[in-house]
């Protein structure tokens, strides 16, 4: 693609990042980027938001994402008529009561409270998309949907890339300073900059079918589930609710690789296949529409090519087992856009913009591994894994809140941090380790009830106890004016001087494995970027130190 050829007859728009792609993850980078107040356009070459309900699984920690970004309660209002559906179920048919819950519930004993003021979230694709393209725009994003990238050209400064308009075939220059491609998992932009893949490629094909049946309802009865693996041999496949009541879909195997075409899936056979599944041979269905999806795990070998970055699938693809994909690719935005922010307002050197890669890449290649051992485990419709792969899981559900939640940066953005961490550990130990996700506490702040999580998102965060008299919070008020860095310190305890006070009789130095004496640095994104345990003679010259290194500043 030659952008500098087509730029004849076409106006100029100039903009600080460009994003391509306007589904999940496109739209995540839109809004964390307008929470930051950085400028940007997104181009996605369809009409509007995606129309199947499809990618349901919103992680907790996707889900403390958009808290912070304001979007929670809409997401809660858009993911009501799901709210009551947990667990999966496995069996051979719904009627009787045959088959096991290989889970009821994800958080059954309410453990997670402890860990998040957030929870898991069951949001169609569908219906997810449309909070956040409201949410974007109300903060300014410029949204181009039916606009297509017709090309685009790198070099040392920016990007040069020309759009088009489906609707009017106005063609457009942008010049951006960087280019965010979450163009999907055949993503031209990736192909453009030949960089490769590795993991075991395609796993398994599947035909997502929605269907309407109003009798279906009376057979699933009070089994109000995510999704329920139907496992007759002769007719197996994925059920999954869209209202409860009379919409449904069903994700039928399709082997291609026998020579098998889409075309063969008509709606007599995808009925007479839903009907053998369910076990009720005179059920109602009517087939509304069908489309191919393919599960794969690949990861890109690169997630940064100069000027260009790739973010969700156009990153890695995984087993959708989980929905690890999705909340990986949004947390992918999440992570890179604090970094944009960084660079582009001048409070960080453009080398942290590489620890993009060394951070997301490790978790990507973990999670992917993890993704496709829950569809062994599972027993996937269609897939019919090969030796080696999949394997490591652990059993049913071993490690869920692990990959979630409890991921880590052992290299990257984070100084004191031990480069032989697991990317997940085995246990969930969320304790303040430098590259960790930041404990959650409940705090009250100038008399409101806030998480510490929501103090994460537009600046760098230093925690230090207000009675200690330890000087981290003089010396963060100096360098922030010195460095001009965004830097806001707050000081924790009971006490006149406090600024947050720490709800019961919870220890935040000892939550966030320090002392009284020490601090702890978290980054906008909610990672510890360094802590120390105790007082400094001089903690000016420290902390000067450490926020150079982390921000990579000269």
């Amino acid at each position: 693609m030659n952008a500098r050829a087509e730029q004849a007859d076409t106006k100029t728009h100039r903009v600080p990042v460009l994003i391509v792609g306007g589904s999940l993850v496109g739209l995540s980078t839109s809004l964390f980027l307008g929470r930051l107040g950085v400028p940007h356009t997104l181009v996605e070459r369809h009409s509007g938001t995606s129309i199947h309900p499809r990618g349901r699984g919103n992680n907790v920690r996707t889900m403390e994402l958009l808290r912070v970004a304001g979007a929670e309660p809409a997401i809660h209002e858009a993911a009501a008529t799901l709210a009551d559906n947990h667990g999966i179920l496995q069996t051979p048919t719904l009627v009787g009561d045959a088959g096991e819950w290989l889970f009821r519930k994800i958080d059954a004993g309410g453990g997670l409270a402890r860990f998040s003021p957030s929870s898991w979230c069951l949001c169609s694709q569908n219906d997810l998309e449309p909070v956040l393209l409201d949410h974007a725009r109300q903060l300014g994003g410029d949204l181009r949907y039916h606009t297509e990238m017709m090309s685009f050209d790198a070099d040392s400064t920016g990007v040069t890339a020309v759009v088009k308009s489906r609707g009017t075939g106005e063609h457009t220059t942008v010049r951006a300073d960087y280019l965010v491609a979450a163009d999907g998992p055949r993503s031209p932009v990736r192909e453009q900059l030949g960089i490769g893949q590795s993991g075991p490629g395609d796993l398994f094909h599947n035909v997502s079918v929605t269907f309407r049946s109003r009798g279906l309802a009376d057979v699933v009865g009070d089994r109000r589930f995510i999704v329920c693996y139907l496992t007759n041999p002769d007719a197996d496949g994925a059920l999954l609710p869209v209202d409860n009541r009379e919409n449904w879909v069903f994700h039928a195997p399709w082997h291609p690789e026998h020579g098998e075409t889409l075309e063969e899936f008509t709606d007599e056979r995808c009925a007479a296949h839903i009907r053998r599944a369910v076990g009720v041979a005179d059920l109602d269905i009517e087939i509304t529409g069908r489309a191919p999806w393919h599960a794969a795990q690949r990861v890109a070998r690169s997630y940064r090519s100069g000027r260009v970055f790739l973010a969700g699938d156009s990153a890695h693809e995984m087993s959708p087992t989980g929905a690890f994909g999705s909340n990986t690719g949004i947390q992918d935005a999440h992570n890179l856009a604090w970094k944009l922010a960084a660079v582009l307002g001048g409070w960080a050197g453009e080398g942290l913009l590489d620890t993009y890669d060394a951070e997301r890449r490790p978790v990507a290649e973990t999670t992917s591994a993890r993704a496709a051992a829950r569809s062994v485990e599972h027993s996937h419709p269609g897939f019919a894994p090969a030796p080696g792969v999949g394997g490591g899981g652990g059993g049913p559900q071993r490690g869920i809140l692990n990959v979630a939640l409890g991921y880590r940066y052992p290299q990257g953005a984070v100084v004191g941090a031990d480069p032989a961490t697991p990317v997940v550990p085995e246990a969930l130990n969320l304790t303040g380790e430098p590259g960790s996700r930041a404990p959650h506490l409940w705090m009250s702040h100038r008399g409101e009830r806030v998480s510490t999580l929501d103090l994460y998102e537009r600046s760098l965060i230093l925690l230090s106890d207000a009675a200690a008299g330890s000087g981290w919070h003089e010396a963060a008020a100096r360098l922030t004016a010195e460095l001009s860095v965004p830097l806001t310190s707050y000081r924790v305890g009971d006490g006149p001087d406090a600024d947050l006070v720490p709800e019961g009789d919870m220890d935040w130095s000892e939550l966030h494995g320090t002392t009284p004496k020490g601090a702890v640095l978290v980054r906008p994104d909610g990672f510890v970027a360094w802590r120390s345990s105790d007082t400094d003679p001089d903690p000016e010259p420290t902390l000067r130190q450490v926020l150079t290194t982390l921000l990579a500043r000269p």
